[in-house]
């Protein structure tokens, strides 16, 4: 591995001219990595692929349909041998070795001056690894260190972005491995972090030992004191100079009461800032194998809270509207109230033998599907001993899904 040493260097490309000879499938993953640095791009083939005749079209590159030619490399900064045919392929590094070009090979990198590394970026910082002649060892260091800066567990504490404020990251449905790459790079910039227990935990163990967690569960009781403890808090650590990051399940604007803590946040002056997350509704029943709509089955869907049953004084929702409508339901926090929504949907027009699947723990360990009906909903749940959280889907898509619960 040795015996073809290189020297690392970063190519000012941008308004230069860049000789790429072949337009097969490696121009189609060289030419856009160019043209994003600015390249003036000369691509010479009899043929090209769709993705580059795309290129070409939108005038990104300069196509010039034929084979090389003698003096092809005159005039370019550096040289990229891109045919299937190695013949050629020699022919373009000689001249290019002849005007002193750097030139890359794609069929034999021993004969090329050059070597294109793994190349990625993030934030400013451009990546590019070199494993010899391991390309996919290259790439696999490249995308472990990518995620290492987007997730922020490279960079240096005294340099990640410490500025005072509050950030609400949804932490998906559960599992840590749906959480977004922004979301865990906020946890670990953050100097508090107050979380919810429906927040991936795992994710906790690795914020470092200076971090300071505020476990929501352990607040004041009662939704309303809770939140207005919640948003006490979060503004508090801000105007203390610190970074706060509010974690939680999910997305922070579905049924999360993130945007009261916006408010509490503008109005305090803090800044805050969003991060979203993969909201349950959707996600839960996707992981599950369930999606919310199929075509010719469901040209809607609606996500409601359940958190209030029908008759509640203070429920904004219209049962009957939402059993009028053929689609799909998704009812988030319903599991207490579930019966009662199933007599109010059936009440509403929805037929008793509508298929409802209910989703518990969905991606957890523990994750299981109780199927039932409308008209069966509540003596299956109490038959199963469902317990929250659990996403309860209600419509066709859910025979869909499982054709032999339902036949």
């Amino acid at each position: 591995m040795e015996d073809f040493p290189t020297y690392p260097s970063g190519l000012r490309l941008a308004g230069r001219r860049v000789l790429v000879v072949g337009g097969g499938h490696v121009a189609q993953r060289r030419v856009p990595q160019l043209i994003a640095v600015g390249a003036d791009v000369h691509l010479v083939s009899p043929e090209v692929t769709p993705a580059v005749e795309g290129m070409v079209g939108s005038g990104e590159v300069t196509w010039h349909r034929r084979g090389f030619e003698e003096g092809d490399v005159d005039g370019a900064w550096y040289v990229i041998a891109a045919t299937d045919d190695r013949a050629v392929n020699e022919r373009v590094s000689v001249e290019a070795e002849a005007r002193r070009v750097f030139c890359v090979r794609a069929d034999d990198g021993t004969r090329a001056t050059a070597w294109t590394p793994a190349v990625g970026r993030h934030a400013g910082v451009t990546v590019a690894v070199l494993g010899q002649r391991e390309p996919q060892r290259s790439a696999a260091v490249r995308d472990e260190i990518l995620e290492g800066l987007r997730e922020g567990t490279i960079v240096a504490r005294h340099q990640r972005d410490r500025s005072p404020g509050v950030v609400l990251v949804g932490g998906g449905p559960g599992d840590p491995e749906l959480m977004t790459v922004a979301g865990r790079k906020a946890l670990m910039e953050a100097d508090v972090v107050v979380a919810d227990r429906l927040a991936p935990r795992e994710l906790l163990g690795e914020l470092p030992a200076d971090v300071e967690l505020i476990d929501v569960a352990k607040l004041p009781r009662g939704r309303s004191a809770l939140q207005e403890e919640i948003n006490r808090v979060i503004v508090e650590r801000a105007l203390a100079g610190k970074r706060v990051v509010r974690f939680k399940g999910g997305d922070n604007f579905v049924f999360g009461r993130g945007y009261e803590e916006v408010l509490a946040c503008r109005a305090a002056g803090v800044p805050v800032t969003v991060v979203p997350g993969l909201s349950s509704p959707v996600a839960v029943p996707g992981v599950a194998g369930i999606p919310v709509t199929h075509r010719g089955v469901a040209h809607e869907f609606t996500v409601v809270s359940g958190h209030l049953p029908p008759d509640h004084p203070e429920s904004l929702v219209s049962w009957p509207a939402v059993a009028g409508m053929s689609g799909t339901v998704v009812l988030m926090m319903a599991v207490e109230n579930a019966p009662a929504i199933a007599t109010a949907l059936v009440a509403g027009g929805r037929p008793a033998s509508t298929p409802v699947a209910v989703v518990c723990e969905g991606t957890m360990p523990g994750e299981r599907t109780v199927l039932a009906t409308l008209g069966t909903l509540g003596e299956r749940l109490e038959a199963e001993a469902v317990r929250p959280p659990a996403i309860i889907v209600v419509g066709e898509v859910v025979r869909v899904a499982h054709p032999a619960g339902f036949s």
